[in-house]
C-alpha cells in the first residue's frame, strides 16, 4: 500500500492541502521565555500522563522549525495550521514575552518565504498557569484575558496569515479537562464542566470581535465532532446516545450558528451555568468566515445508569488504530454535509485535522506506515463524496506533520507522517509523507 490514489486535478483547483501541529505537542516549553501552563502542573501530577511526560522539549520545533517547514514545503503541501503557546506570548498571562513573539514572527515568514500559506490557531490547550491560578476556563474573565492575548499576537502576525481559528476543539478544553477529568486542568466538577463549556465560546466570540476590530478576516473556530451510534434500540440507550451527541456534536455549533444550547445538554448542565448566560449568545454568535472540524473516529454508545448523562461505551467491530479508535471514513463524508445542512451553511468548511495513530516504527532507516496511507486514502476519498453531494469543502488538513506529545498518552502514540526520534530528534518521513508527495506533485 503505497498509493493515496488521487491527485490534485481529483478535486477543485484552489482546495487547500495542509498539515497540521499545536504548540505545545512539538515546540518545547523549556525554551524561548515561554512560562509554565496547565499542561506542565498536569503532566507533573502523578498519574495523569504516561510516564510522567510534558512538552519541555518535545520536538524542539523552536529550534528546528526551518528543517520542519522544509519538510511542508517538500511534500508539496500548500498550507500549514499551526498554534501559538498562550504561556510563550504571555508566561504570566498577561505581560508580552519579545522572545515569543518574535519567534512567531520568524515562524510566520518562514513559511511565507518557503510558499506556505499560515493557517493560525490562537489557542490548543496551553493556559498559562498564572490565568488556571484564578480559575482559567470556570472563570468569566478568561474571555477578556483572551481577547487581550489575541490582540496581542495577532498585532504581529496578523497581517500575514491567511486564517486564524481562535479554539481548537472546545469539547475537549471543556468537558474531557473539566467533566471527565482526562486532560489538563484535570477537574471532574459538572459545574466547572457547565461554565468552561460557556466561556470558551465567550471567549471565542469576544476574539472574533477584537480580530475583526483590528481589521482581520477570515476568522473560524475549530470543532472536534465524533460519530456514535446506540448499541442497541433501548429508548434508555438511545436517550444515552441523545445526550452524548449533544453535548460532543451540538453543544459549541449550536452556541456559534444558532445562539441555542441543545435541550439533551440543557438538561443536565443549565443549573450549573452562570447567571445571565442566554444573555452572552450576541458575543458567541460573532460572524465566523468559516467553520473547521477535526474528525478521527466513532464510539459505540451504551446507557449506563447512575448519575447524568449516563454514557458509557463499548468497544466496535470496526478496523482500530493503536489508540484503539475506531475507523470509520464514511462518518467523516455524513458530519460534513450535517455540519453545513444543519449549522454553516455556505460557508466554507475545512477538515482541520484528521488523521490516525500507528504502530509506526523504522526498520533499515523507513517507516513503512500502510495503515496510514488506507486510512488517508479513505479518508480523502469520503471528504471527495461530500463535496460531491455539494458541501462547500474548502481543504483538508493533515494532522499530524510529526509525531509529538500526545497529551495524556505522552510520546507513546504516533500521529506524524514524519518519524520522530525522541532521543535524538532526528527526522524520518515515512512511507505516507512520500506518498502524499508523489499524489501531490504528481
Amino acid at each position: 500500500m503505497t498509493d493515496l490514489k488521487f491527485t490534485r486535478a481529483d478535486f477543485p483547483k484552489d482546495f487547500t492541502f495542509g498539515t497540521a501541529t499545536s504548540a505545545y505537542q512539538i515546540e518545547g516549553s523549556r525554551f524561548g521565555g515561554c512560562g509554565p501552563s496547565h499542561w506542565d502542573t498536569f503532566a507533573a501530577t502523578r498519574g495523569n500522563v504516561e510516564r510522567g511526560e510534558d512538552g519541555a522539549i518535545a520536538c524542539d520545533h523552536y529550534h528546528r522549525w526551518e528543517e520542519d517547514l522544509d519538510l511542508i514545503r517538500d511534500a508539496g503541501l500548500d498550507a500549514y495550521r499551526f498554534s501559538m503557546n498562550w504561556a510563550r506570548v504571555m508566561p504570566d498571562g498577561v505581560t508580552p514575552n519579545p522572545d515569543g513573539l518574535d519567534y512567531y514572527d520568524k515562524l510566520v515568514d518562514g513559511m511565507l518565504t518557503r510558499g506556505i500559506r499560515p493557517f493560525a490557531t490562537l489557542y490548543h490547550w496551553d493556559l498559562p498557569s498564572a490565568l488556571a491560578d484564578k480559575g482559567g476556563w470556570t472563570n468569566r474573565d478568561v474571555a477578556g484575558w483572551f481577547a487581550d492575548y489575541t490582540e496581542t499576537i495577532m498585532g504581529r502576525i496578523g497581517d500575514r496569515v491567511e486564517a486564524t481559528a481562535t479554539i481548537n476543539e472546545p469539547w475537549c478544553v471543556a468537558w474531557l479537562s473539566h467533566f471527565e477529568g482526562a486532560h489538563a486542568p484535570g477537574h471532574r466538577d459538572i459545574r466547572a464542566a457547565a461554565r468552561a463549556m460557556h466561556h470558551v465560546l465567550l471567549a471565542h466570540g469576544t476574539a472574533v470581535e477584537a480580530m475583526r476590530a483590528m481589521g482581520l478576516q477570515n476568522l473560524g473556530i475549530v470543532t472536534n465532532l465524533e460519530g456514535s451510534d446506540p448499541i442497541d434500540d433501548r429508548p434508555e440507550t438511545l436517550a444515552a446516545h441523545a445526550r452524548n451527541h449533544a453535548i460532543y456534536n451540538e453543544w459549541f455549533l449550536g452556541g456559534v450558528f444558532k445562539g441555542a444550547y441543545p435541550q439533551a445538554a440543557l438538561e443536565g448542565l443549565e443549573a450549573h451555568l452562570p447567571v445571565g448566560w442566554q444573555d452572552d449568545f450576541p458575543t458567541i454568535q460573532a460572524k465566523v468566515d468559516w467553520l473547521g472540524i477535526n474528525f478521527y473516529t466513532r464510539k459505540n454508545v451504551k446507557n449506563i445508569g447512575g448519575q447524568w448523562p449516563q454514557v458509557g461505551f463499548v468497544d466496535g467491530p470496526l478496523e482500530k488504530t493503536s489508540f484503539d479508535w475506531e475507523i470509520q471514513p464514511d462518518r467523516l463524508r455524513q458530519f460534513i454535509t450535517w455540519a453545513a445542512k444543519e449549522y454553516s451553511g455556505d460557508l466554507p468548511i475545512y477538515i482541520t485535522e484528521n488523521g490516525m495513530a500507528g504502530h509506526d516504527y523504522l526498520l533499515d532507516g523507513q517507516c513503512q506506515d500502510d495503515q496510514r496511507i488506507k486510512y488517508l486514502r479513505d479518508h480523502f476519498a469520503a471528504a471527495k463524496q461530500a463535496m460531491a453531494e455539494g458541501a462547500p469543502l474548502a481543504g483538508y488538513f493533515i494532522w499530524s506533520l510529526l509525531d509529538n506529545y500526545e497529551w495524556a498518552a505522552g510520546y507513546e502514540k504516533r500521529f506524524g507522517m514524519v518519524h520522530v526520534d525522541f532521543d535524538t530528534l532526528v527526522r524520518t518521513p515515512k512511507a505516507s509523507w512520500h506518498a502524499l508527495k508523489d499524489s501531490l506533485n504528481g
